[in-house]
């Protein structure tokens, strides 16, 4: 069977076709001719990622899954959520969001949050959506030099580390993404 997964992040693809049944090929946008922006204009994590599969599904005709993921921070009541990539512009800086959330929480006691992701798979006419969190704190300061987003500044439950301090692999294991992926591959293994 042929998926496409609705990205064509080369990391995150190879990330996930590593972990998927055998009998699954997967995609990625580029594989498949698609080369356009797909928009995000939902006001939800998981309004943006049905968007993107239902994209994929209407317009090329494939089974598919397209994730989003998104920072919620209790302190701004859940943002910037939805719009994470954005926060501070559409240039999609990720120096420049950390920036303004740190300046944003400058004064905030509490500084609880947590990393979302949804995957949406559109297979064989239906569609499943598999939700990864993990809760967390926003540091001071950015500390570390791996990962991407917010990685820097976010410190999982359990951890003296930030995302950006530990390696991928340790990552994957607690994320938000290696969570919903595992929900998506625990599904597709069925």
């Amino acid at each position: 069977m042929k998926l496409v997964f609705a990205s064509n992040n080369k990391n995150k693809i190879e990330e996930i076709k590593h972990q998927l049944p055998g009998d699954i090929e997967l995609l990625s946008l580029e594989d498949i001719g698609c080369f356009e922006e797909i928009p995000e204009t939902a006001t939800t994590i998981e309004g943006n990622a049905i968007l993107k599969a239902d994209y994929v599904t209407k317009n090329y005709g494939y089974n598919c899954f397209a994730d989003d993921t998104g920072l919620e921070v209790t302190a701004l009541n859940g943002a910037p959520g939805v719009y994470s990539a954005r926060y501070a512009g559409e240039a999609k800086d990720a120096n420049a969001n950390m920036d303004k959330l740190l300046a944003e929480l400058k004064t905030a006691k509490d500084r609880s949050a947590n990393f979302k992701t949804v995957i949406a798979l559109n297979l064989n006419g239906s569609q499943y959506l598999f939700t990864g969190i993990v809760n967390g704190i926003i540091t001071e300061e950015k500390t570390g030099d791996k990962g991407f987003g917010y990685d820097p500044v976010f410190k999982p439950e359990g951890k003296n580390l930030t995302f950006a301090q530990i390696s991928l692999q340790e990552k994957t294991a607690m994320s938000h993404r290696g969570r919903a992926v595992k929900k998506l591959i625990d599904f597709l293994n069925k």
